[in-house]
């Protein structure tokens, strides 16, 4: 069975939620923009969401996120926006982050592309975080930064720690408090040994909360059980009204009709969801 998880993020006694998500797509370029069935599914996808974090988007032409936001926007009665990075990535293979949100949710204060040139430490990132400020005025928090990361697998472990330097700049940078590190962080398995966390300052400090355990599977193959998209959260308010361990799993392939082949050409890992309630 493939399946992802959904994480529920619960703010007081509330009614309405807002939900962020992760997505990594695999390779999402030119040939997926033109295959329509794989549109679909991107497009089912983020519309259940009122901000998605996409990944591994490849397009050097500028037409994949307008592309989406039309299709967004021709099905559903709430528009919505994007802010998409530059091409990041070492040599010839690039990649972009871009986050999809809902106009009447949230909106977006500041964004801000970690530059990566800390001496004596330059270019510790595959794909340099492209870290979002976004505001949500219906929230018990209603401030707080999104920091997206698809690590190389190799460098799993280095670019994981390497996370608390952009946390330490975004903070002085922006003096907020409250932080979602979110993405494919390949965090599990062959790419991030048991005796590794240690050496991991996002792992070893007690203000950070992992909400995916070591223990999940967030793989779409059946012959595979890794956690390696992750969330992390900072910020006493953030935490504090947070219920943790509210993971539950929703089943991708029954909610679809998709085959597993089927769902292997449009996504390398499960979509990961967050759900923030509000306040009246």
């Amino acid at each position: 069975m493939l399946h992802f998880f959904l994480f529920l993020l619960f703010f007081g006694q509330v009614v309405q939620s807002l939900r962020i998500c992760s997505f990594n797509v695999r390779s999402f370029g030119e040939s997926k923009r033109r295959n329509s069935e794989i549109i679909e599914v991107i497009v089912e996808i983020i519309s259940r969401c009122d901000i998605m974090l996409l990944m591994e988007i490849k397009d050097n032409r500028n037409r994949i996120c307008p592309f989406l936001l039309e299709k967004l926007n021709g099905r559903s009665e709430r528009a919505y926006s994007y802010v998409v990075s530059n091409r990041l990535g070492r040599r010839h293979y690039k990649e972009q982050y871009a986050f999809f949100y809902r106009l009447d949710s949230v909106c977006v204060k500041q964004v801000y592309q970690y530059p990566d040139l800390q001496p004596g430490d330059e270019d510790a990132f595959s794909r340099e975080p492209f870290v979002v400020l976004f505001n949500s005025p219906r929230t018990a928090v209603m401030e707080f930064v999104i920091i997206p990361i698809h690590t190389m697998p190799e460098m799993a472990v280095r670019e994981i720690d390497e996370l608390y330097d952009v946390f330490l700049d975004v903070k002085l940078r922006w003096n907020t408090k409250n932080f979602i590190f979110m993405g494919d962080f390949n965090a599990g398995c062959d790419y991030v040994a048991k005796k590794q966390w240690k050496n991991i300052r996002l792992r070893n400090q007690t203000d950070f909360v992992w909400i995916i355990d070591d223990k999940s599977d967030t793989t779409v193959k059946s012959t595979t059980h890794c956690p390696y998209d992750r969330i992390v959260l900072h910020g006493e308010m953030l935490i504090n009204t947070t219920t943790l361990g509210s993971a539950k799993i929703f089943d991708f392939q029954s909610a679809f009709s998709m085959t597993e082949e089927q769902i292997l050409m449009s996504k390398d890992a499960v979509r990961v969801e967050a759900s923030k309630n509000s306040y009246f």
